[in-house]
């Protein structure tokens, strides 16, 4: 059981695809079942007894920075990033106050339900240090209303990841949450960039692992998500994903 003591929230990004509910506020702000999207994260962050959070802001960090300064637990440390540095530069550029173990990282965006046991805890239990410099959480493309695309990945038998390859349809997404050791990030470019560079290459080195996720969660990428995601908690028909 990896202890995790620290952990990344994303919530730089500008959320293109959910305007105009996000011309005049970061995505990570939007309500879903009467509070942020972000404050649910942290929720669950807290629940999992990790007490150090850094959160990045760049759209609107002011309104950010007003949703933590709200909360007592977990502590968090606010970066304001001028430049946005995406997923990747974006970490990369809170490592000094992440420390030196595995630490989690978590979309501002990503909501979830646990299944059996918290996720969070799920993930922590399976990630070996040994053999793994990433793990994330997947979603059974299955299991998510709505338009999901190609996927993203194809499982092994280990878990580990692979890309789809092309006209390829996969059954698994990313689901917004996943725990990396601060190695993965050796030699990683300055500057912005993705976390699917840093995956890539943990990938090749067969170092990249995934957990499949036993709870319900929700594809919140257009206004429309976010109103079938309010739907289906209301009436409680995520109840039958579990």
């Amino acid at each position: 059981m990896t202890v995790l003591t620290h952990a990344m929230l994303l919530a730089a990004g500008l959320g293109t695809r959910m305007r105009p509910l996000t011309a005049d506020m970061p995505k990570p702000l939007l309500s879903l079942a009467g509070k942020p999207l972000m404050e649910h994260a942290l929720d669950r962050i807290e629940e999992a007894g990790i007490e150090e959070v850094v959160v990045n802001a760049h759209w609107f960090p002011d309104q950010v920075a007003a949703i933590l300064d709200r909360r007592e637990k977990p502590h968090t440390t606010l970066i304001r990033e001028d430049v946005l540095l995406e997923t990747g530069g974006g970490v990369k550029n809170a490592l000094p106050l992440l420390g030196n173990d595995p630490f989690l990282i978590v979309n501002g965006d990503a909501y979830w339900l646990d299944g059996p046991r918290s996720t969070i805890q799920a993930l922590a239990s399976r990630f070996d240090d040994a053999s793994m410099d990433a793990l994330l959480l997947v979603i059974r493309t299955a299991a998510v209303p709505g338009e999901v695309g190609r996927g993203d990945f194809m499982l092994d038998p280990m878990g580990r990841p692979r890309r789809p390859k092309e006209r390829e349809m996969v059954p698994y997404l990313f689901g917004g949450i996943q725990i990396v050791h601060p190695r993965l990030f050796k030699d990683a470019p300055e500057g912005p960039f993705s976390m699917n560079l840093l995956w890539d290459k943990a990938m090749e080195a067969e170092r990249l692992f995934s957990v499949v996720h036993d709870g319900a969660w929700f594809h919140l990428s257009t206004p429309r998500d976010l109103v079938v995601a309010e739907a289906a908690l209301a009436t409680g028909l995520t109840r039958p994903l579990f």
